[in-house]
């Protein structure tokens, strides 16, 4: 080989390297995707949407009715769905076009007469190698076999842990950490409960001194120095326990949801946890290790911080959120930096600069994730959305992003737009 020829085949590696990392695409296997805060990796998305959207790859109706978000692993989606009040489902569908896989049913739906009245699926499973994780509205804790459905192992919160639901039934996403995985029974036996993954052999139960009824929020890790912290948003409020042993640390109460509804996933960085509800507002606190344990200290709360049930953005020092309006506020002061109508309220995610909005109205939007102000890069409909029964019924499922791609759910529709602009 000449030199001129290596120095080409070196250009030319270099420049594949490059590619590779500009459209660098990931997973998302669980709930709020690969690191449990709604932020994605993948690079070389569309800076801005034509007029009509993003291209539609495809679309599946006919799931089954549920509001929990996907998770996308190894070329699959996995979701959760219900026909009627007696079926509740974790499919299995083919990412490149939306066919069935498998579908196992785990259970009922869970509260059926909860008032006001919205029973359906709620969670969204998570992916951990060849194991999908899975919680139905009842309860019905199940570990399936990824590739084929096949129910490994299954626990029922309320009937062996005495788990105690709210009003709208159990809506929190598995968390698997290392060999456990976690789940908020709620209840003054296992509030919280860690178990073994790979046979569902309890590992800890968590009783927390008020017996908290679970809230619908899912499980975050947390810490101060050297210890682990598990965070739980129940309905008594935010409460934090340690990860090995389920010793309860602390609690925060001041965002606890009105009639129970705390539902905004807490947002957790370096020592410092975000949460906030509906008709509560919104609060800071950070960690500190005491003498006799740990304790919560208040940096901040009140009113016009993110609150909504489609939860919270960190990017850089910027929390990104909604309650009736869209807003950007400073994570450790809470200072509001811009606030907009927008279609708030809405559930979002980020990657690549910007942030993907789906509204409860059905709607969704790209704006750019800046402090500077509300730069929205793009808006459409999703066409096809199905009709909702009870007026007081909304498109809460999250937005998500893999492999370039944005995946919407409303109800019993699934829609998949291609958002790459490298191809």
């Amino acid at each position: 080989m000449t030199r001129k020829n290596g120095w080409i085949g070196v250009l030319a590696a270099s420049m594949i390297l490059q590619a590779a990392g500009w459209t660098r695409a990931e997973d998302w296997p669980q709930w709020r995707g690969p690191n449990r805060d709604g932020i994605s990796a993948e690079k070389g998305l569309l800076k801005e949407w034509p007029q009509e959207g993003p291209r539609l790859i495809w679309r599946v109706e006919h799931l089954g009715s549920g509001y929990g978000t996907p998770s996308v692993s190894g070329g699959i989606i996995y979701l959760m769905c219900n026909q009627g009040l007696q079926d509740e489902f974790v499919k299995a569908l083919r990412a490149k076009d939306g066919a069935q896989i498998w579908s196992t049913r785990i259970g009922k739906v869970g509260n059926p007469d909860q008032k006001p009245n919205f029973p359906a699926a709620r969670s969204t499973p998570t992916v951990d190698g060849k194991r999908v994780y899975a919680l139905g509205s009842d309860g019905d804790l199940a570990c399936l076999d990824a590739s084929t459905g096949k129910v490994l192992w299954q626990k029922s919160l309320r009937t062996d842990f005495n788990g105690l639901p709210p009003t709208w039934a159990y809506a929190e996403s598995p968390l698997v950490d290392g060999d456990r995985v976690l789940a908020t029974p709620g209840g003054k036996e296992a509030t919280i409960v860690a178990l073994d993954k790979n046979n569902g052999t309890v590992l800890w139960k968590s009783a927390l001194p008020e017996g908290d009824m679970a809230g619908y929020a899912s499980l975050v890790i947390a810490g101060t120095g050297s210890v682990k912290q598990y965070v739980a948003y129940t309905a008594g409020g935010l409460v934090g326990v340690d990860a090995g042993t389920g010793k309860f640390l602390w609690r925060y109460d001041k965002t606890k949801g009105a009639m129970g509804m705390s539902m905004l996933t807490p947002v957790s960085r370096e020592g410092f946890v975000f949460s906030g509800a509906g008709r509560v507002g919104g609060g800071l606190i950070r960690l500190k290790a005491d003498p006799g344990g740990f304790s919560a200290e208040e940096v901040y709360a009140g009113p016009g911080l993110p609150t909504a049930i489609g939860g919270a953005v960190l990017v850089g020092d910027y929390l990104y959120g909604s309650n009736q309006n869209i807003l950007c506020v400073e994570f450790k002061t809470g200072r509001a930096r811009w606030t907009e109508r927008s279609i708030a309220p809405a559930s979002m995610c980020y990657a690549d600069g910007r942030l993907y909005l789906h509204g409860e109205g059905g709607d969704v939007a790209l704006l750019e994730a800046t402090p500077e102000g509300y730069r929205e890069r793009g808006r459409f409909s999703p066409p096809g959305r199905p009709e909702h029964g009870n007026p007081m019924e909304k498109s809460w499922a999250y937005p998500i992003l893999a492999h370039g791609k944005l995946y919407i759910r409303d109800l019993n529709v699934l829609w998949c737009y291609d958002v790459m602009a490298v191809q």
